[in-house]
């Protein structure tokens, strides 16, 4: 699964060889507005806490799928979805939605 390779990532120090945790990225509801294909190239959805980005979808071209828009939190509408949250393992995860 692709979201767990994130949530799980470790990096070697260069001195010491002692690991760290490298956190995700943290984004705000206003950030993730921003990457909706229109204000920038970027193409984002969040879905349970994570964002995703779905540039390379051509279901989503111009931050558009279907009724859906890009730069928001999709969670609450996975329900009304004709897939499942399966769909989102195929897309790179860029990080967390906080706030």
């Amino acid at each position: 699964m692709r979201n767990s390779i994130f949530e799980n990532r470790q990096t070697r120090l260069p001195f010491g060889n002692q690991p760290f945790e490298n956190p995700m990225k943290e984004y705000t509801r206003q950030q993730l507005a921003l990457r909706n294909g229109q204000d920038k190239p970027d193409i984002w959805v969040a879905y349970q806490g994570l964002i995703y980005e779905v540039n390379r979808s051509k279901l989503w071209r111009n931050g558009k799928h279907y009724e859906h828009w890009a730069g928001q939190d999709l969670t609450a509408e996975m329900h009304d979805a004709p897939h499942n949250a399966n769909v989102f393992d195929k897309f790179d995860v860029i990080g967390k939605l906080v706030g």
